[in-house]
């Protein structure tokens, strides 16, 4: 794997203490690291910064995580960058309906900074 300054990831959550951790432990392992705080803005921040991997919420105000899923993999510049959802929930339904919206993972909440950098290793191939 490169340098992980070349790796850029997106964090999307509405919950700013989810979005304040993972770019703190991201960033202390020299990731590229970009936030957004809704579904609306993640599309805007997916556009302009173009992630190689993209931690996803599901439960955000206006469009959900799924929707943004969506949005990303039917564009076809983003299709094969990895959507891994994010979940205070740990339903099978929730998998599912992350997995039929074309995400990669599911990744329950409140994750390990081991699970965040494994799941970065296991996605992004540069």
């Amino acid at each position: 794997m490169a340098d992980n300054k070349d790796i850029k990831v997106l964090i999307v959550d509405d919950s700013g203490t989810i979005r304040k951790t993972a770019e703190t432990i991201l960033r202390k392992e020299g990731f590229t690291v970009a936030s957004a705080e809704d579904g609306f803005s993640a599309l805007s921040k997916v556009m302009a910064f173009q992630p190689d991997i993209i931690f996803l919420d599901i439960m955000m105000p206006r469009l959900d995580g799924y929707q943004v899923c969506s949005v990303i993999k039917n564009n076809p510049a983003f299709v094969k960058t990895p959507v891994l959802m994010l979940s205070s929930k740990d339903s099978v339904f929730d998998k599912a309906r992350g997995k039929i919206a074309g995400s990669e993972h599911f990744m329950t909440k409140p994750f390990s900074k081991t699970e965040l950098l494994d799941a970065i290793g296991k996605y992004v191939h540069k």
